[in-house]
């Protein structure tokens, strides 16, 4: 059973006034006084109000929809979620609602507002960093909410993933096990999973005894990034015989840096990077990398909602699906 959400007469009642002027005011802010469009503003908020777009008939029934927030639609790794949770979700007879919102928090918050108002029944999410009204809407809404990706960080409801900080951790430790001393790690985006993995490398480096390097851009992601973060860390740290990237587009445009300089992969360079994609695990040598289910976490995460949403108790709460290190032939 959903939660009651609160209506147009809650916000009313919280504010002294009748329920057209807060109607009045959803529609056009300026057709009431700027003392009452302050307090109105502040009800809406306290009380994590979210406008109905579904029929009134409807607000308290199932809407056979589930909310899918994504930070990129670009990204093959979300690609391949996606395609395990509507793997699940169409054949139960769900319908997908999908938004992106280019890791920007304050997007996600605006993308949430208008998937609530049509009553989705359920909500997967992908980060765990969220605003203030984020929460409380989530809160408000009291539907069953599955957070993918990760399997460490507290969570809101269930979470399915895997742990990106020990993922980074033996990746980079096994970097050093080849015989590797200057090792240094390239990030983009700085999004939370790209600082769990720098965790990660950093641990390593230093349970080894050895200095960690980061070269870090708030960009995104691309094989030319790669590459320039590559000349960045060599011009930088001029003893630098490896690196760990905290994605494969970062590893192979690094790569493909190594053979325009001439340089020899892994005798001069040794590279890995993260998530293990078609293109790296066919190109010669082959990119050591950390294979992630992302696919089957998709599957998993949405059955589990399903489940959920149909009263079950699910545990546990949090669900590590693993990772597996492949060395491939570039470290």
């Amino acid at each position: 059973m959903k939660k009651r959400r609160p209506v147009l007469q809650d916000v009313a009642d919280r504010v002294g006034v009748t329920k057209m002027t807060i109607s009045r005011y959803l529609r056009n802010p300026e057709q009431v006084s700027l003392a009452l469009r302050s307090k109105i503003a502040a009800a809406l908020d306290e009380l994590g109000y979210i406008p109905n777009r579904a029929p009134d008939i409807l607000s308290n029934a199932t809407s056979r929809a589930i909310g899918v927030l994504l930070p990129s639609l670009t990204n093959q790794v979300f690609a391949e979620v996606l395609r395990g949770i509507e793997s699940v979700i169409d054949a139960h007879g769900y319908q997908t609602m999908l938004a992106h919102y280019g890791y920007k928090p304050e997007l996600e918050e605006e993308r949430l507002e208008s998937m609530l108002s049509w009553n989705i029944d359920g909500l997967i999410l992908t980060e765990r960093n969220h605003t203030p009204r984020t929460l409380k809407m989530i809160e408000v809404a009291g539907i069953p909410v599955v957070e993918l990706m990760d399997s460490v960080s507290p969570c809101l409801d269930i979470a399915v993933g895997f742990d990106n900080f020990d993922a980074a951790r033996q990746m980079t430790a096994a970097i050093i096990a080849r015989g590797h001393r200057h090792v240094a790690y390239l990030g983009a985006r700085l999004d939370e999973r790209t600082i769990m993995k720098q965790k990660g490398y950093e641990q390593a480096m230093l349970d080894a005894g050895l200095t960690p390097y980061s070269v870090m851009v708030e960009h995104s992601s691309s094989f030319s990034t790669g590459s320039e973060l590559l000349r960045q860390a060599r011009r930088e740290y001029p003893q630098l015989d490896s690196i760990f990237c905290t994605n494969d587009d970062l590893a192979i445009g690094a790569a493909f840096e190594c053979q325009r300089l001439g340089l020899r992969i892994p005798d001069d360079m040794a590279i890995a990077g993260f998530h293990g994609h078609d293109i790296g695990q066919v190109m010669e040598p082959q990119l050591a990398s950390v294979l992630t289910p992302r696919e089957r976490m998709g599957r998993i995460g949405a059955e589990r909602l399903l489940a959920r949403i149909r009263g079950e108790t699910v545990a546990p709460q949090m669900l590590d699906l693993g990772f597996t290190l492949s060395p491939g032939g570039s470290i």
